[in-house]
């Protein structure tokens, strides 16, 4: 538990150093926002081309490893729609909250995924993580996007721009890129797997920076019980189905780990542009965010002991 722990403090401690610069208007959220730009357009996706292209992803159990995935997505999604119609009205679950709730406890940050993985698993880990992030992107957008049309008030948004978004994607076009490198056999040479892989580098840091300058701790106080509702969908259930369900489909050792992993990561911060986008509850969704975060400060070493 101790060495979860020490693996894992760097990683936040990144985190509330971006809070920091921003709480004392070191940096001002334009640049922020220009900042977590190139981190999602270039520094990310070269980081997970590279790391997938070069990977031996020879012994991974590709469709089990999706079947996990896929099915605790579907599990937590059922749960919430059930609450949603037994006890919604009386928890306040209803309308654009439960699109910012229904976010918060499904979606999950890459940027804290891939730094917890690689601190612990170091760069073979880096790839599987890569890997399951590949699979969860187009899932969970297409999710967020449809419970956001039903229940945020909004119009119902053409499919095909939905589709050409996601398409679009530069985490989905890194992924496919590097699988197909993998795949094929070429991989990715020198110089332009070195080039990759040191941009990549650069993405972890400033994506956890940004991650911290996006805490607003005002929306947490107002928001508490909601918060804490979305926050044990995430960090506390997901992690544990995804730990069920990869026993029951035979994963074992570090790929099981690392499922269990990124399964404890905090809300994307991404989900608050969504809500802005489509007339959901952006305030709750900000406040989720941050508590999520916070919370796993405690919550992602202790899930990864018990569950591994």
């Amino acid at each position: 538990m101790i060495q979860i722990v020490g693996a894992l403090v760097p990683v936040f401690l990144v985190i509330l150093i971006g809070y920091g610069l921003t709480r004392f208007r070191f940096a001002t959220p334009d640049d922020w926002s220009h900042a977590e730009r190139v981190v999602y357009f270039v520094l990310f996706p070269a980081l997970i081309m590279s790391s997938i292209a070069n990977a031996d992803l020879s012994g991974l159990p590709i469709l089990p490893f999706a079947a996990t995935l896929i099915l605790t997505l579907a599990i937590t999604a059922s749960l919430l729609s059930i609450l949603r119609r037994t006890l919604g009205a009386r928890l306040g679950l209803q309308g654009p909250a439960y699109s910012s709730v229904y976010q918060g406890s499904l979606r999950w940050n890459g940027f804290v995924a891939l730094a917890a993985v690689a601190v612990v698993f170091e760069d073979e880990g880096v790839a599987v993580a890569a890997l399951a992030i590949a699979i969860m992107v187009p899932i969970l957008n297409v999710m967020s996007v449809i419970a956001l049309t039903r229940h945020a008030g909004r119009d119902v948004p053409n499919i095909g721009n939905i589709l050409t978004t996601i398409a679009r994607n530069p985490l989905i076009i890194s992924s496919l890129t590097g699988l197909a490198l993998n795949i094929s056999g070429i991989g990715l040479p020198d110089p332009l797997g070195a080039t990759a892989s040191l941009i990549g580098r650069a993405a972890l840091p400033i994506g956890l920076l940004a991650v911290g300058a996006g805490l607003d701790l005002k929306a947490v106080a107002s928001n508490k019980g909601l918060v804490v509702l979305a926050c044990s969908f995430k960090l506390i259930l997901v992690p544990v189905l995804i730990a069920v369900l990869a026993s029951l489909f035979g994963i074992e050792g570090m790929t099981r780990d690392i499922l269990i992993l990124c399964g404890t990561v905090p809300t994307a911060s991404s989900a608050y542009v969504l809500a802005r986008q489509l007339g959901g509850d952006h305030t709750l969704m900000a406040a989720i965010i941050t508590g999520a975060t916070l919370a796993a400060i405690v919550t992602m070493p202790l899930m990864l002991f018990l569950l591994r």
